[in-house]
């Protein structure tokens, strides 16, 4: 049989998809200048979709190493744990609070009454998202860690047999938001594009692998 084993086409909407469709929603996101302006309505749908996709993209990724009993497959599945906790907080406080304020403050009399509310929540130095803070705690320790977790996965495939091009990406891509710090574009889609690109490639690679080793059926 040349085709995916069955297990393995099942876990490909979730592997490949997840990053893959937060990469493409991430195109989307836009980049704040005056909060009070924002296209609110794009602001609230990206972000409530990163609330499901982010822990589900951290799940994709320790599932390329749920084989692995290595250390590096342990630091991947806690790194990414991390992860998806810190930046499912973040991105709640920081894009779906700050966009139902804005939300409430575009549609009254008076768009600057609002503002030291929606300021309260952007410039707060752990849940924050302002680009002009040093280092907003949640983003910071989301970033380090999703890093750190896309790192060991390349190390745990390629103690597995992964060839060096999709663990070199795979671990390259991790650090997009940390180099760009944003996760929307550049930053964003290049790690999770990255990520499902490479996911795809390694389980193109084992399933090869798989089909190469197959011992011949004879024909009666």
């Amino acid at each position: 049989m040349n085709s995916f084993s069955l297990q393995t086409a099942w876990r490909i909407p979730l592997i490949v998809g997840a990053p893959l469709l937060l990469a493409i929603v991430e195109l989307l996101h836009p980049h704040p200048g005056d909060l009070l302006n924002l296209d609110v309505e794009t602001w609230l749908a990206v972000h409530y979709g990163q609330i499901l996709l982010f822990p589900l993209s951290a799940l994709a990724v320790t599932l390329l190493v749920d084989d692995q009993p290595c250390v590096a497959a342990t630091i991947c599945r806690v790194a990414m744990f991390i992860f998806a906790v810190t930046f499912v907080a973040f991105d709640t406080a920081a894009g779906v609070v700050t966009g139902i304020l804005v939300n409430a403050a575009q549609k009254s009399h008076s768009p600057e009454a609002w503002r030291a509310a929606v300021d309260a929540v952007w410039d707060d130095p752990v849940m924050g998202g302002s680009p002009l803070l040093a280092a907003p705690f949640l983003a910071v320790t989301g970033s380090i860690a999703l890093s750190i977790g896309t790192v060991a996965a390349a190390v745990a495939r390629k103690r597995s047999g992964s060839s060096w091009g999709p663990i070199s990406l795979l671990a390259i891509s991790g650090f997009g938001i940390s180099i760009f710090k944003t996760h929307a574009w550049p930053g964003g889609p290049l790690t999770f594009g990255g990520v499902a690109i490479a996911a795809a490639w390694i389980l193109w690679e084992q399933n090869s692998l798989r089909n190469d080793t197959k011992p011949p059926t004879l024909n009666r």
